[in-house]
């Protein structure tokens, strides 16, 4: 066990990114295509081929996710990881034809000191290609692929992941990228809004404040209060190896969204586009009710804590003005 997404036989992770410009891709590829739908909560989302998603729609399983920086221009990433799927033979089969399937999201980090006069083409399907051929079972947290370049209200942002087994013997790994709206921590101090879920001090052991103020409780929003444009996000990929319909990874996807609510303060906001794919892998059987909800109640406590960890490990981007690492202050 990693306390990695990756530790989801079958299932692996890779990065790239662009120091200068402060963005980057991070593809999640599957050895074999896997049941997947989403749950969209955020107001400002970003999505490619989310309506394929649906568990009334007709394609059932998908070969990667894209997650990019970049906003609407990062949705180019998913081009990428396809071009690479199809090298490999690997996709959709129609008769002779072989379309790789990869569903995508994005997080808004154009604002973030890094240089984005990166001339007539994002650079995003390159970076994205780069990720699909550095995918292994090992990767990078913090400041690295699609969380290079995010932020929170108060603290750098980042990727983080995190896994986790039910007591049914299933297994549930997620990964975030935390671009939030909000804040991960309890006003601007040490502790995590996750900490209840946290396991061997994997974002510091800091627990929760002896007390709460009312100054912790108040909102910190990036921007202030006169945020009102969507440079905000949190994206989520909730894989598990348990044997699950469509039907059930929607369900799946909207459950673990309450890890975002343990997570973030506040969350779901209207310049958010919070988005949470769920994936199974289809070995483990599960019960379709208790089973489902059991695993649900996992991935939700597991997003909650790749959330904090995504903070934990962030380092602070070479830019004047930028937003300082939970680490430079606390670590």
């Amino acid at each position: 066990m990693k306390n990695l997404l990756t530790d989801i036989a079958g299932v692996h992770v890779g990065h790239a990114h662009d120091a200068a410009i402060a963005s980057g891709v991070t593809a999640i590829i599957f050895d074999s295509p896997a049941v997947a739908s989403i749950d969209v909560r955020g107001g400002g989302p970003g999505t490619r081929d989310d309506a394929m998603l649906k568990p009334e729609s007709t394609v059932e399983a998908i070969d990667a996710i894209a997650l990019s920086g970049g906003s609407a221009l990062g949705l180019d990433a998913a081009g990428g990881i396809q071009a690479w799927l199809a090298e490999q033979g690997r996709g959709l089969r129609i008769r002779e034809a072989v379309i790789p399937i990869v569903p995508g999201a994005i997080c808004f980090d154009l604002l973030n000191g890094g240089n984005k006069a990166w001339g007539r083409f994002p650079p995003y399907r390159d970076l994205a290609y780069a990720a699909a051929r550095a995918a292994s079972s090992d990767f990078a947290l913090g400041s690295v692929g699609a969380g290079l370049g995010a932020t929170t209200a108060n603290f750098k942002g980042g990727l983080g992941s995190a896994s986790a087994q039910t007591e049914g013997g299933a297994m549930v790994g997620a990964l975030a990228v935390v671009n939030a709206v909000g804040s991960v921590t309890v006003g601007d101090g040490p502790w995590f809004w996750a900490a209840p879920f946290e396991t061997a001090n994997e974002f510091g052991g800091r627990g929760l404040p002896p007390a709460f103020t009312q100054d912790m409780l108040s909102a910190r929003l990036k921007g202030g209060p006169a945020a009102a444009s969507s440079e905000n996000t949190t994206l989520v990929v909730v894989v598990t190896d348990a044997i699950l319909t469509k039907a059930q990874a929607k369900r799946l996807a909207m459950i673990a969204h309450t890890g975002m609510a343990r997570a973030i303060y506040p969350v779901h906001a209207t310049t958010d586009g919070d988005v949470v794919y769920a994936a199974a892998t289809g070995k483990q059987p599960i019960d379709p009710r208790f089973g489902l909800t059991e695993l649900g109640m996992v991935a939700a406590n597991t997003v909650a804590r790749a959330i904090a960890r995504g903070v934990h490990s962030a380092t602070a981007l070479p830019f004047l003005g930028a937003l300082p690492a939970w680490g430079d202050r606390f670590g």
